[in-house]
């Protein structure tokens, strides 16, 4: 059976209005986000924005942050700063799995890890 773009949580399906009506925002917020580099929604060949499910949840978000106080330019950086601490967890996560995997192998030929 083939994926349909619905059921694809990144495909851009929603314009501007649609998302202002589903979050009860002004299309006009939605446009700063997108201006301040906050939540930047795919655009059309005619240059319309088109918001996916993750952006929407993304928007939600910032909303969220605003409504706390925190500025447009504060937001991004949060973002950003969010962003980066997950790479930095998943390279952890993934230097943690060489180690083991190293380890094993130290075992296997007889010779133990130091402590």
């Amino acid at each position: 059976m083939a994926t349909l773009p619905i059921d694809d949580d990144h495909a851009p399906l929603y314009s501007v209005g649609q998302v202002a009506a589903m979050l009860d925002l002004r299309q006009a917020f939605l446009r700063r986000l997108d201006e301040y580099q906050v939540v930047r929604p795919r655009r059309t060949e005619g240059g319309q924005r088109r918001y996916s499910r993750v952006e929407i949840t993304r928007v939600q978000y910032v909303v969220e942050l605003v409504e706390e106080g925190l500025t447009l330019p504060a937001v991004r950086r949060v973002l950003e700063l969010e962003a980066r601490v997950r790479e930095l967890e998943r390279r952890h996560e993934d230097d943690q799995r060489r180690i083991r995997a190293l380890e094993a192998r130290l075992r296997a030929h007889g010779t133990a890890p130091h402590p």
